[in-house]
C-alpha cells in the first residue's frame, strides 16, 4: 500500500486462509459489494450467490433458516438448488418476529376481499390481526373451534383462501384436527398454514401432514434464551417461497444478523433442553393435578385433556413442554401465587431454558374482554407455564409453594 493510500475509507480486504471458521460467523454488515453492475445483476437474477442488502438476504438468516428448513422438511424437493440472495438455501425465511412471520403469510398471499379461517384458540395477538388490523385492510376472518373439522368446514365461503391453525394453541393446549383439516384444505383449495411453535418439528411436523405453510416463532423453544426476536416461515411450494420473500423484503420484516447468530447457536442444544424440557412438564403436570386449590391441569399427555385422542394420535409421544392449570384464585390469588413462586420467572413468554409463568388475561390476551377469555376457557386464575430443564425436585417444591400461597390469600379474603 503507498503510504497516500493510507487514509482510503473501506479498502477492507480479507485475509488469504486454507481454513473456515467452525462456528458460523456474525455478518453484521448491512451492505454487499459486487465488482460490477453485471456481478450485481448475476446476484439478482439468481444465476451467481451472493447478497446485496441485508434486508434482502444475508448470511446469518441463510444459515439459520436452512438448518430450520431442514428439521422441517421444507422445500425437500429442491435440495441442493440455492436461491442467491434470498434469506435460505431451501423454502425457508427468516422474520423480525413469530409475528412477523404471520404478517407475512397475509400480506404475501391474501388479496382485498379474500377471507381467512382460523383456530379461536391463537396468540392473542394473532387475535387481535385477524379480528382488529386485518378487517381494516379489506380481509375478513372467521374463528373456529380447530378441533371439530365440521366447524371448521360450516366457516368455510367461497372467498375463502386460507386456513391458520397451531398443532397445540395457545395458551389452553388445545389440539387441532390437523389430518382432517389437511383433507378440507386440500379438496376445497385452501392455503393451509400450521404454526408450530409449541410442538417443534422435534414433535410434530405439519409438512408431513399436509400442510403449505409452516410458521414458527423462533424467539421460543427453538432459540430457547430469551434473548431474541425472531420468525420463520417456509414453503411447500416454490411460487408461495417467492412470493413470501418478496413481501419480507418489501415491507422491511427482516431478521437481523446478530439475532439469526444466536438463535442458530441455540439450536445446538435444542434437542436436548426439547427432551429434558417435556420429561418435567409430564411430572409437573402429574404433581399439580395432586395440589388442593388446583381446579384443572391441560396436558395435551393426559387421557382427561379435551384433545386427548387427536393429541396422541399426531405427537406420538412428545406432548412438549407446555402445562397450562387453573387456580381456585381471584387477582389476589394469582398474585400471591407469583410473589411465593419466587425461583421461576413471571414472564409472558414461552420456551425459555428456565421455566416461566405466564396470566394469559395479565398478558397475551388482556386484549380480550373477560367474556371472550370465558368463551375460551381462560379464567382469572388461568396460569400458562413453560417448563424448562431445572431439575423437577426444585420445580414441585417451588410450585407447592406456590399454590399453597394462593390458597391462603383467598382464605383471608373470604375471612
Amino acid at each position: 500500500m503507498k503510504p497516500e493510500d493510507r487514509s482510503v475509507v473501506r479498502r477492507t480486504t480479507l485475509p488469504p486462509s486454507e481454513t473456515t471458521p467452525l462456528v458460523t460467523p456474525l455478518f453484521p454488515s448491512v451492505v454487499y459489494c459486487a465488482e460490477d453492475a453485471d456481478a450485481l445483476d448475476a446476484v439478482y437474477e439468481g444465476r451467481a450467490g451472493g447478497y446485496s442488502y441485508a434486508r434482502e438476504g444475508h448470511p446469518n438468516a441463510s444459515v439459520l433458516a436452512d438448518k430450520i428448513s431442514w428439521m422441517e422438511g421444507a422445500g425437500q424437493e429442491r435440495a441442493g438448488q440455492e436461491r442467491a440472495g434470498q434469506e435460505g438455501f431451501g423454502q425457508g425465511i427468516m422474520t423480525a418476529s413469530g409475528m412477523a412471520a404471520i404478517s407475512a403469510v397475509f400480506l404475501a398471499l391474501l388479496e382485498k376481499g379474500d377471507h381467512i379461517v382460523a383456530g379461536n384458540q391463537l396468540y392473542g395477538r394473532c387475535l387481535r390481526l385477524l379480528t382488529q388490523d386485518l378487517p381494516r385492510m379489506g380481509f375478513e376472518a372467521s374463528l373456529v373451534d380447530a378441533s371439530d373439522v365440521a366447524a371448521v368446514e360450516a366457516a368455510l365461503r367461497p372467498e375463502t383462501k386460507l386456513l391458520l391453525v397451531e398443532v397445540v394453541a395457545n395458551p389452553t393446549l388445545r389440539v387441532a384436527d390437523i389430518k382432517g383439516l389437511a383433507r378440507l384444505a386440500k379438496e376445497r383449495g385452501l392455503i393451509f398454514v400450521v404454526d408450530n411453535t409449541f410442538t417443534t418439528p422435534r414433535a410434530f411436523k405439519p409438512f408431513d401432514h399436509g400442510a403449505d405453510l409452516v410458521v414458527h416463532s423462533v424467539t421460543k423453544l427453538l432459540a430457547g434464551h430469551s434473548d431474541v426476536t425472531l420468525g420463520y416461515v417456509g414453503a411447500r411450494d416454490p411460487g408461495h417461497a417467492t412470493a413470501l420473500y418478496d413481501a419480507v423484503t418489501t415491507w422491511g420484516l427482516n431478521a437481523s444478523p446478530f439475532d439469526c447468530w444466536l438463535a442458530e447457536r441455540g439450536l445446538n442444544t435444542f434437542d436436548l433442553r426439547f427432551q429434558r424440557a417435556q420429561e418435567n412438564a409430564k411430572d409437573l403436570a402429574d404433581h399439580l393435578r395432586g395440589l388442593p386449590g388446583v381446579l384443572r391441569v391441560l396436558y395435551p399427555g393426559e387421557a382427561d385433556h379435551p384433545d386427548g385422542a387427536l393429541a396422541r394420535d399426531l405427537l406420538q409421544g412428545n406432548f412438549s413442554h407446555m402445562v397450562s392449570f387453573e387456580l381456585d384464585a381471584d387477582r389476589a390469588g394469582v398474585n400471591a401465587f407469583v410473589r411465593a413462586a419466587g425461583n421461576i420467572a413471571f414472564a409472558p413468554t414461552l420456551g425459555d431454558v428456565g421455566t416461566t409463568i405466564s396470566h394469559p388475561a395479565s398478558s397475551s390476551h388482556r386484549g380480550l374482554t373477560v367474556e371472550g377469555r370465558a368463551a375460551l376457557g381462560i379464567s382469572e386464575g388461568f396460569i400458562r407455564v413453560s417448563v424448562g430443564v431445572e431439575d423437577i425436585d426444585l420445580l414441585t417444591r417451588e410450585f407447592t409453594d406456590a399454590v399453597a400461597a394462593a390458597r391462603r390469600a383467598a382464605t383471608r379474603e373470604v375471612g
